[in-house]
């Protein structure tokens, strides 16, 4: 039963702080060795007294030698002596299963933890990493070694029929013990998870009124703004964007090799331009009514926080499934044909993200989605306002009338040509729309040309 005795104390040497380099002894109880003694005899007991004695362990040299020269003397003397009792061990093994050779292969591995522990004491001074991450690995090898020769003991005794039951007592009890500790601490940690998810709870429902009452103001607030002025001013706004984006797109089209004249007479056909740069307004008129059709939008998407932003983009990638997004996609692959931005860049990987929910980060997207987010923005204004908002457009060939149409600012300079009034003019397409606001009107900007008789 001796190696049963060592092995509970080699156990204790897992109380070691591993990282507790000043101080940490080890030892074994008394009654450890006293059991030890009755078992090996008086000879082998005394070399191994000298090993096990009560000491402290401090970071000094000389420590190991001297535990080097036990070492030698304890293997040296360990196999002479099992030599000359031979006889006796075959004898002691038919009644013990702890053997002297059990006994010394134990022993040997303590003093070898404990050399390793005073190497690695020794790896601090000086300093060393990698001596002691070596040194630790090897004290933890050595641990290792210790639980598998209990291992090996236990398995024996097992298989003998000579395990000490009160050694499986006390196991079950602490196990049992430990048990109860852990379901109390299970359910103290699932109160406590209760505790909070109803606190959590009750901050998301705060959280929930907080954020529908700060709607609501920002609602009430933005109602109050709107009048014909403001309004007017989006208008102006959204027509300024426009032409951004089309002078964007005209660049491109020179660059991609597009004939302008060709394309421009293929939007708006027989138009008698005053100067062959008038032709852009053929282009925004062509991306003005695309960006306006199906002029409606709910009143609750108009509140999303879109314009908070200085880079539209940005409030994409907040929320790449809002209203703003679908808005932006739809409208995108309506104005921009593929094979416009093939000729652009070769491919369509700008269509294929959007088409798929991604909206890329380049300077031409956020030009359109500047654009984009001026339009949805009139059309939120337009669907808060009661009564709501109308949009009117004017039909080709129609005679001019300076009460809900003006002419665009760059025919301004041709007046001289034209009457005063714009009196004998008709109107080749309108460039943007007209809208009518409660009592107020906002006029359509329209391309004319003096009407011939």
């Amino acid at each position: 039963m001796c190696l049963g005795a060592l092995c509970r104390a080699s156990l204790l040497q897992s109380t070691l702080r591993r990282r507790d380099f000043h101080y940490c002894p080890i030892w074994f109880h008394t009654s450890v060795e006293m059991e030890v003694a009755a078992s090996i005899g008086p000879q082998m007991a005394s070399k191994i007294a000298e090993v096990i004695k009560i000491r402290s362990i401090g970071v000094f040299r000389t420590e190991i030698k001297e535990l080097d020269q036990v070492y030698k003397m304890i293997s040296s003397n360990a196999v002479a002596e099992l030599d000359e009792e031979q006889d006796d061990v075959d004898e002691q093994k038919k009644g013990n299963v702890c053997s002297h050779f059990e006994i010394v292969k134990l022993f040997e591995t303590l003093l070898d933890l404990k050399l390793a522990y005073v190497r690695l004491q020794e790896a601090h001074v000086p300093y060393d990493p990698e001596k002691i991450r070596a040194a630790d690995e090897d004290v933890v090898s050595r641990f290792e070694m210790l639980c598998k020769i209990k291992k090996t003991y236990k398995e024996k005794l097992l298989k003998e029929g000579d395990y000490d039951s009160a050694i499986l007592i006390a196991e079950v009890k602490l196990k049992e013990r430990t048990l109860k500790k852990m379901k109390s601490y299970a359910k103290f940690k699932e109160n406590t998870a209760k505790k909070l998810h109803r606190e959590l709870c009750e901050l998301e429902k705060w959280n929930r009124i907080l954020a529908e009452d700060i709607r609501t103001r920002e609602r009430e607030r933005v109602l109050k703004s709107l009048n014909h002025k403001s309004f007017e001013n989006v208008v102006q706004s959204v027509g300024k964007a426009i032409h951004d984006f089309v002078k964007l797109l005209i660049t491109l089209m020179k660059v991609s090799g597009w004939d302008l004249d060709e394309a421009a007479d293929a939007i708006q056909t027989s138009v008698a331009y005053a100067k062959r740069s008038h032709k852009k307004f053929a282009f925004e008129a062509y991306v003005a009514r695309r960006m306006f059709q199906g002029f409606a939008t709910p009143q609750a998407c108009f509140f999303e926080n879109v314009m908070k932003s200085d880079d539209p983009i940005l409030a994409l990638m907040e929320d790449p499934r809002s209203c703003f997004a679908k808005f932006c996609c739809t409208k995108y692959l309506s104005v921009v044909h593929p094979e416009m931005e093939m000729s652009f860049f070769g491919n369509l990987d700008h269509r294929n993200s959007v088409a798929n929910g991604i909206h890329p980060f380049t300077s031409y997207y956020r030009a359109f989605v500047t654009m984009a987010r001026c339009v949805w923005y009139l059309q939120g204004f337009s669907s808060c306002v009661e009564p709501k908002v109308e949009m009117f457009g004017v039909k080709e060939g129609s005679e001019f009338l300076g009460d809900h149409m003006e002419v665009v600012e760059e025919l301004k300079e041709y007046k001289l040509a034209m009457d005063e009034k714009y009196e004998g003019c008709k109107v080749e397409f309108f460039v943007m729309p007209g809208f009518v606001i409660r009592e107020n009107l906002v006029r359509s900007r329209v391309y004319i040309s003096k009407l011939v008789v």
